[in-house]
């Protein structure tokens, strides 16, 4: 089967490649330095030509609202156009598990936008929401700092390693069209604090970590369970802590 996979050569797109390929799939690697711009729709004709599926590891290149929100419109809207014009017939997509749930995050609503687009596109979809990467967790404990405290949302947190990530990504794309959200998330839930405690203590600091109900997640108020998975989630097999000794 020939995958197209846009966004090839990210955290995300490049562990992607290489299941796929792996699995004996043909696989087509198109990113912005092979010619397939997302923005402009310059080359995306090319990247999924033939493709029976096309997978959309795209990211916005800056997380500030305006950048994302124009992103994700944009991209979206020329990446469903190029795989109806192919006869695409499974587009898979990756997004974040809470987005539609953070309503005062920018870049969330974008995803919302995204996710929205390529529901509504008539070519069969299965978007996977996965929840934050453990490659994420130092900037996601840095953005708490507060003078020499660390304040965490009183919220729990769901951290998986990319290539647990990966690899639903690519079975989903192995995979009929569920025509729906999938969500994949790590093994174990816990609490911002916990996690801060355990990143510091990685990097050999004996901060304050305060559970502080008015701490936000990058800006944006979340709850107890906003960004974790509900039951019947697929979860990934690396614990955050066993992650975090191999770093």
């Amino acid at each position: 089967m020939l995958i197209s996979v846009i966004g090839a050569s990210g955290m995300i797109g490049s562990q992607v490649v290489q299941i796929l390929t792996a699995a004996g799939h043909d696989v087509v690697g198109a990113s912005l330095r092979t010619g397939a711009n997302v923005l402009t729709g310059e080359g995306l004709d090319d990247a999924v030509a033939g493709a029976a599926v096309l997978v959309d590891v795209t990211n916005s290149p800056q997380l500030d609202d305006d950048t994302a929100t124009d992103f994700f419109t944009t991209s979206s809207a020329n990446l469903v156009k190029a795989a109806a014009s192919a006869g695409v017939e499974h587009y898979v997509a990756l997004s974040i598990v809470g987005a539609d749930g953070i309503t005062d995050s920018g870049y969330m609503r974008a995803k919302v936008i995204q996710e929205r687009t390529i529901a509504e596109s008539g070519v069969p979809f299965t978007i996977v929401r996965a929840t934050q990467f453990h490659e994420f967790a130092d900037a996601i404990v840095g953005s708490l700092a507060v003078g020499d405290e660390f304040h965490a949302p009183v919220a729990r947190i769901q951290p998986i390693a990319s290539a647990d990530v990966a690899a639903a990504v690519a079975d989903a794309a192995q995979r009929a069209p569920a025509d729906g959200i999938v969500d994949v998330g790590g093994p174990e839930k816990m609490t911002f604090a916990d996690m801060a405690r355990a990143v510091l203590a990685h990097q050999g600091k004996d901060s304050t970590v305060v559970d502080d109900a008015a701490a936000t997640y990058f800006g944006a108020r979340v709850d107890h369970d906003t960004l974790v998975t509900s039951a019947g989630a697929r979860l990934g097999t690396q614990r955050f802590t066993d992650w975090l000794a191999t770093q």
